[in-house]
């Protein structure tokens, strides 16, 4: 009994050293532990018999692996490890994928069998994830579906998937083919009704944005980037054949995915595919702090240019109208008839007769 203690001790010190790297020789283990050979396999066995998939190579250096296996066994952390996934699974529950009950019950797990000293150190850093403001919460994703994606992806395999687009285009929205292609514009270019054929794309790019998960991807029938929201794949089985990967506009994928959300192609040659220029009524410092990426000329002390850019020409004569000041279209004919088409509309809203509450 005397030496219980001490074999287990070096039992834990063998796992350490096996998830430390791939390939052990099993001289190179013996000396590290200060133990004979037999005694590493006879250790060797005993984590065998505790579940942990270890597997011996052969050679001249022949030595042992810590391989998968069919089930989780008991895993090992060092003190940095142990409170870095306890913080990560306190994140978890704003990722969007509908594991927070999965996070919850993993984080009571770690928290149970830490040590004192561990768990007072995850006690003391209690936060809270607070979301960014929005007008309708982040639509869950199924962790399956980014599963499906995330394999595509790495196999480098076509991808067949069920698209439903954010809003289909309709005869109130004349600039459709001017909006960005990207799947989570208001009307986005290139996208079927919901009963269309299943797309065809290359997957090479799961990234997350804002909250949202999108799939970055090769479309086959378009023959162009597009960025797909994930929430509305239902990928299709089985996939299709290898491709060879391309590189996304600009060779980064996270400036291409900021750039497609801000109107611009990624590569940073582009702009937002409706851009006008109006004069406002206000001076220079009261439009410029207002605007992120628009460009502001003063023209006297109550007088400015503005240049902006927006997805649609109604949504760049909306962002115009939000200051409280006249307003001069100098162009280009489709800003001023966004204007237009606009006022039609809020004099319709105006002259509707609200009908009696219930």
């Amino acid at each position: 009994m005397d030496g219980m203690p001490k074999t287990s001790a070096r039992l834990l010190s063998l796992l350490s050293l096996l998830q430390a790297r791939r390939d052990w020789p099993g001289a190179l283990l013996a000396e590290r532990l200060d133990i004979s050979a037999r005694t590493v396999r006879r250790d060797v066995d005993r984590l065998r018999e505790l579940g942990y998939p270890i597997v011996a190579f052969k050679g001249p250096d022949g030595g042992y692996r810590l391989d998968a296996g069919s089930e989780l066994p008991p895993l090992l952390f060092d003190d940095e490890q142990a409170v870095a996934l306890a913080i990560a699974l306190q994140i978890a529950t704003t990722t969007g994928v509908g594991i927070e009950e999965a996070a919850a019950r993993a984080l009571t797990t770690v928290r149970q069998v830490m040590p004192a000293r561990l768990r007072r150190r995850i006690e003391t850093l209690r936060f809270t994830a607070v979301e960014r403001p929005t007008t309708r919460p982040d639509p869950q994703v199924d962790s399956a579906v980014l599963m499906a994606l995330s394999a595509a992806v790495h196999a480098r395999e076509v991808l067949r998937f069920d698209y439903v687009p954010v809003s289909p285009p309709t005869a109130d929205s004349p600039t459709t083919a001017d909006s960005p292609t990207t799947a989570d514009s208001p009307s986005a270019a290139g996208d079927d009704p919901v009963l269309a054929p299943p797309r065809r794309a290359q997957p090479h790019h799961l990234v997350t944005w804002g909250g949202r998960w999108y799939l970055v991807a090769w479309d086959l029938d378009r023959d162009d980037w597009r960025i797909f929201r994930a929430d509305r794949i239902t990928p299709r089985t089985p996939t299709g054949p290898r491709f060879t990967p391309r590189e996304v506009p600009g060779g980064d994928v996270a400036a291409f995915v900021a750039g497609r959300f801000r109107g611009s192609d990624g590569s940073g040659s582009g702009g937002w595919p409706c851009r006008g220029e109006v004069i406002l009524d206000l001076p220079a410092a009261a439009v410029s702090r207002h605007v992120h990426d628009g460009v502001v000329e003063e023209l006297g002390p109550d007088r400015c240019r503005l240049v902006l850019g927006s997805w649609s020409w109604t949504g760049l004569a909306a962002a115009v109208g939000r200051f409280d000041a006249g307003i001069e279209v100098v162009g280009p004919p489709e800003l001023r008839d966004a204007f237009a088409h606009l006022a039609r509309r809020y004099a319709a809203a105006a002259a509707a007769r609200p009908g009696p509450l219930p």
